[in-house]
């Protein structure tokens, strides 16, 4: 096949260009490196350096490529930065993501997973979260996937556009031989922010210990890239088939706490890291497990490397060994 990856010199999209290269694919990466890494593409991709929100790059992209789909992943991320700056994610999620959607059908290419978000869910009213809870998002970014998941199933109904929505519950971890990993700047996630400090010999910052949790902390649902991107295969399967228009939470179905992510950095690391309790961070939802049981049964998918244990194990090598990407 023939593959347009919006964002694949990001975290989970660079280990989808080289999974999908590696089994025959081709591949062209589309991403403005604003928060990508170009080191981290796959040099035998073809990437296109520009954003989402250039309608005439698109299009010039699109008109010189025949693709069979597309596997759309940029996107802003951080939630705390949407709950700061909320116009910047509605702009670039929501605007971006109708400008390839648009584009894809004037070129006759209707197929797309989209990398979306538990965090359409917010604040669940029931664990662990099935497909059809109540979406109430807590923060912006949540909120733009969800408009977007919105368009999607608009186009469906008005274009035949066929989709597969992945829905994600904290993908983390690093590749099996520690070559390849995760550099966000900035960085907002717990697992390498965490592994940070252990390296750096710093304070790390736990945000929120008054949950109504075990332990007083947010708990989630973590999955390891590698699960993650066998999700995105086996959607791309099934958009094959012609079976789209359908939304998949990617999880586990165990969750979690913060404090026991920490302790399981420490663990690993073997680094006894003090910990500086803080104040809730505006946005933080307290509990998000997915229930997995729908991407299970259809398209029957097993997490292989997403135990804590592993996702840290896999993450510590790389944070050592590759502590920045260098474009």
């Amino acid at each position: 096949m023939n593959i347009l990856v919006t964002g694949g010199a990001g975290y989970i999209g660079s280990f989808m260009t080289r999974v999908l290269i590696n089994r025959g694919d081709e591949v062209t990466v589309l991403d403005n490196l604003e928060r990508g890494h170009k080191n981290a593409v796959d040099s035998r991709a073809k990437l296109v350096e520009g954003n989402i929100l250039n309608v005439s790059l698109a299009s010039e992209v699109f008109s010189k490529n025949k693709f069979d789909a597309v596997i759309h992943f940029a996107g802003l991320i951080s939630m705390e930065e949407s709950v700061t700056n909320p116009d910047l994610y509605f702009e670039n999620n929501v605007q971006g993501s109708q400008n390839i959607i648009e584009t894809m059908l004037k070129n006759s290419v209707n197929k797309i997973i989209f990398s979306s978000t538990a965090g359409v869910y917010g604040n669940p009213q029931k664990i662990p979260i099935p497909e059809d809870h109540p979406k109430n998002p807590e923060n912006p970014y949540g909120e733009s996937k969800l408009r977007v998941e919105k368009l999607l199933e608009s186009y469906r109904q008005d274009h035949n556009l066929n989709f597969v929505s992945l829905r994600y519950f904290n993908a983390a971890g690093a590749s099996l031989d520690g070559g390849m990993g995760e550099a966000h700047d900035p960085e907002t996630h717990i697992i390498p922010l965490a592994i940070k400090a252990a390296l750096l010999d710093q304070e790390f910052y736990l945000y929120g210990t008054d949950y109504n949790t075990p332990d007083g902390t947010c708990v989630r649902d973590y999955i390891h890239v590698l699960d993650l991107v066998e999700a995105h295969l086996l959607a791309l399967d099934k958009l094959n088939r012609g079976n789209g228009g359908v939304f998949y939470n990617v999880g586990t179905g165990k969750g979690f706490s913060n404090r026991e992510v920490i302790e399981m950095v420490k663990k690993i690391s073997g680094i006894n890291f003090k910990v500086k309790e803080r104040e809730r961070r505006s946005g933080d939802s307290e509990v998000l497990i997915a229930d997995p049981v729908k991407i299970n049964k259809e398209l029957r998918f097993e997490p292989k490397y997403s135990d804590l244990e592993t996702i840290i194990r896999t993450a510590w090598e790389w944070h050592k060994n590759n502590s920045k990407i260098k474009t």
